[in-house]
């Protein structure tokens, strides 16, 4: 049976072949700590990471790329976002459409720190509206952290509107980008996003263990790092090095894996992210139009195709998620995910956590036509079944 993968919003599947290329060549050929030696073996491993950083910057016009912080993953990103920047008593605006990388060390703030947090809502397709955003910003307000695309109906939020909005306001800006980069165009320079947290294994096509946190020029002095160590610099002092990105990069980074995000990034700007969002835009509307008329079958997604990124949960009546997704797994070879997708708080405000959530179909620039007509025709088999 072949495998028909339709969850890119967890990981994308497959990579370029270049990505996989240069991951062993650089475990092969290179094999050395970047930053960590003055020979030529660690010298590349050092412009390996360069590369990435680079390729990373220009695809987000970031401007000056020591602002880009790698990090393990996007979660990892998120808290150093959210407690490097959190301090005693201070307030939180966000949304119920976060994902637990979100919602998780905000609770843990409210435990730890007394902070307060307000909870934003959204409308019946999971689009928060920006001036709600601003209705409850206080004196106090220290972080305003909202997704930019949802991982369970795949919802655009209005990020610069909510932008416009914190602006003249102390308060920083975090976007979580994670089903965004490198599938929406993301200009940092027309933006005004003070902190913006993504992983490299989705949109940007990289291998897993990858992740990275934009901070704007001057935000860095605000960010506590959570890890001290080696940076490779200032060797001497036993203090964390102030200067960019060392701050917050202590110990080895995943050479190999940078090196396969750079390779990935490549793929992304030779193709060009309007083109990937075109062609994903095409085929998750023809994903929509065969789903949302079958019997039984409730579609959870904005209707306008250039409000939402290629991510679409359904519900049929009479299923589990869990057990709707475990039979087209056996018996279709559709892998696809089911469950509450760690966003509860987006569960419940669309009304399915009490159904255990949705499947959600997630597609990437390798989907093909094909494999959305055999998705379409498999859930219309359960479904008149059901």
């Amino acid at each position: 049976m072949p495998r028909i993968y339709f969850d890119n919003a967890a990981t994308s599947w497959p990579k370029p072949e270049a990505v996989y290329r240069v991951v062993d060549e650089c475990q092969r050929t290179i094999g050395a700590a970047a930053g960590r030696g003055g020979y030529r073996s660690a010298l590349e491993a050092g412009r390996s990471v360069e590369r990435a950083r680079q390729k990373l910057a220009n695809l987000l016009h970031a401007g000056d790329t020591k602002q880009i912080v790698f990090a393990s993953n996007g979660t990892d990103a998120l808290n150093l976002a959210i407690h490097g920047l959190l301090r005693p008593g201070d307030h939180v605006v966000t949304t119920v459409c976060e994902h637990n990388s979100v919602l998780r060390p905000l609770r843990h703030a409210i435990d730890t720190l007394g902070c307060e947090v307000d909870y934003v809502s959204c409308d019946s397709q999971g689009v928060v509206a920006a001036a709600t955003v601003q209705a409850v910003l206080r004196s106090n307000t220290r972080l305003v952290a909202i997704v930019h695309a949802s991982n369970v109906t795949g919802a655009i939020q209005p990020i610069a509107e909510v932008a416009r909005f914190v602006q003249p306001h102390p308060a920083l800006l975090l976007v979580d980008a994670a089903q965004s980069v490198g599938r929406v165009p993301i200009d940092l320079r027309a933006m005004p996003i003070d902190l913006l947290a993504a992983p490299g294994h989705k949109g940007l096509l990289g291998p897993l263990g990858t992740g990275f946190l934009f901070v704007r020029a001057g935000v860095e002095s605000q960010l506590s790092p959570l890890r001290q160590g080696g940076t490779g610099s200032r060797s001497n002092e036993d203090s964390q090095p102030l200067l960019m990105p060392d701050k917050f990069e202590s110990g080895n980074l995943n050479v190999p894996a940078l090196a396969g995000l750079a390779a990935g990034i490549d793929f992304v700007q030779q193709h060009g992210v309007d083109s990937i969002r075109h062609q994903e835009e095409q085929l998750t509307k023809a994903l929509i139009e065969g789903l949302q008329d079958l019997p039984g079958v409730t579609v959870y997604c904005p209707t306008n195709s250039h409000d939402r990124v290629a991510v679409v949960s359904i519900a049929i009546t009479g299923y589990d998620p869990h057990e709707l997704a475990a039979v087209l797994d056996s018996l279709h070879g559709i892998e696809c995910r089911a469950g509450l997708h760690c966003a509860p708080r987006m569960h419940q405000a669309l009304g399915t956590e009490k159904l255990g959530g949705t499947v959600r179909f997630s597609l990437g620039c390798f989907t093909t036509t094909e494999e959305v007509e055999t998705v379409v025709e498999a859930v219309g088999q359960i479904a008149k079944a059901s």
